[in-house]
């Protein structure tokens, strides 16, 4: 029996992917959750599971084609063994020939483009040949700016459901020429690189960024850390940094301001029921945010060790699609130095990020015995990016002052 290889849902709002590389040929026999291909996203790079035992029978998607969710990627026989390995190589060479088979006649002077690139430009009326293509030998595909192009000329019922959710299509963005000099090099985006591009323009183009900054006394949770980092150090193997306080007082203070814990559709906002934090993990294709479960029920200790499994596994490619979708709010720690504050692009579908600054030694003055002094202590410029479609400037104050509040007293139970 023939068996069906279809692209699943990779996350929340994910409606497509790039097939970036198979991991099979046509002929070759697999077992049940073998890898076949590895698919990548704006938000993770997946591997598809075979879903029985048996051959490759045929491959519908070459490699960097941009597919929709549910689409057929390839299709097993289900068998247990192949009759003749001379059989199985013969089929290999064979499939590698019609794959890589030329089209003949008028055909060949076509421009080189995958079948969804095509119907898009049809149904625009562009011309293909003057669109760069970024496919392999040039061949142009939906990624290279036909993609909204596609969705916003569909018709309304086929639609994906789930971009529905979000927000209208963002527009295409006109190709900008340049004139290389002697010396450049072109280096052409990844599929990771280039999804992380779109969502983020998506992110600009769809909500009103607002920003708002606080300037943070870190005293008492540097103190705090310097009494109990070596415990725990011994006691759970993970090393005890800056990045769970904040996680918590950002938790508790989304309780008490649920304006920031929500997401906007077209016409309405979804209050999120529960606290998920997205914490961003940069890796060396770019920016992953997995996400902590009910972040507002953990502990600093809690959320220590989940941020740590979670940025180890993210930094191995060992996260599952589960782990990047449904977050709430996103939080973002850029680096220890030369980083004073700086505003982050919001996660979509989400309406706020924080972007940790650098821990530096300050002069502030601060009130002692009734008189005013100043005094050296280590400070953080804390900056909040929120989506002024559904959040008010009181209320982004009035979170990011608790977050502050939280975090000065430091009365946190490790």
């Amino acid at each position: 029996m023939s068996v069906p290889v279809k692209l699943p849902a990779l996350g929340e709002s994910v409606v497509e992917g790039t097939l970036s590389r198979w991991l099979v040929t046509v002929g070759d026999r697999v077992q049940v959750d073998q890898p076949l291909c590895e698919v990548t996203t704006d938000k993770v790079d997946a591997e598809i599971p075979a879903p029985v035992a048996g051959v490759v029978e045929s491959i519908a998607v070459a490699e960097d084609t941009v597919v929709g969710v549910g689409a057929e990627l390839a299709v097993i026989r289900e068998e247990a063994v192949v009759a003749d390995p001379s059989d199985e190589a013969m089929t290999r060479e064979v499939t590698a020939e019609v794959l890589c088979e030329d089209p003949v006649g008028s055909e060949a002077m076509a421009p080189r483009a995958t079948p969804v690139a095509r119907r898009v430009a049809e149904r625009n009326a562009l011309t293909l040949s003057e669109i760069d293509g970024s496919g392999p030998g040039g061949r142009v595909t939906k990624s290279d700016g036909l993609g909204s192009l596609e969705t916003a000329s569909a018709p309304a019922a086929t639609r994906p459901k789930a971009a529905e959710a979000v927000a209208a299509p963002t527009p295409a963005l006109p190709q900008l020429r340049l004139e290389l000099e002697e010396g450049d090099r072109v280096v052409r985006m990844s599929p990771q690189r280039r999804a992380i591009a779109a969502h983020m323009v998506y992110s600009k183009h769809t909500s009103p960024h607002v920003g708002t900054v606080a300037e943070v006394d870190f005293g008492a949770v540097v103190a705090l850390r310097r009494q109990r980092a070596a415990a725990f150090q011994e006691r759970h193997g993970h090393g005890l940094t800056l990045l769970p306080f904040v996680a918590h007082g950002v938790a508790t203070a989304l309780r008490e301001f649920p304006a920031l814990n929500v997401s906007v559709t077209e016409d309405a906002i979804v209050e999120r029921s529960g606290i998920h934090l997205s914490v961003a993990v940069e890796t060396e294709k770019g920016l992953l945010a997995p996400v902590v479960r009910d972040a507002d029920r953990l502990s600093p200790t809690g959320l220590a060790i989940a941020i740590a499994e979670l940025s180890e596994r993210t930094r191995a490619r060992q996260l599952s699609p589960d782990d990047l979708r449904g977050g709430t709010f996103t939080i973002s720690n850029p680096g220890r130095t030369g980083n004073l504050y700086g505003f982050a692009i919001i996660n979509q579908p989400q309406v706020g990020i924080l972007r940790m600054g650098e821990l530096v030694k300050r002069p502030v003055v601060r009130s002692i015995d009734g008189e005013d002094a100043i005094v050296i202590r280590p400070t953080m410029h804390l900056a909040l990016s929120y989506d002024h479609r559904a959040v008010d400037g009181a209320g982004a104050n009035g979170f990011l002052h608790r977050v502050r509040e939280l975090l000065e007293a430091a009365a946190f139970d490790l």
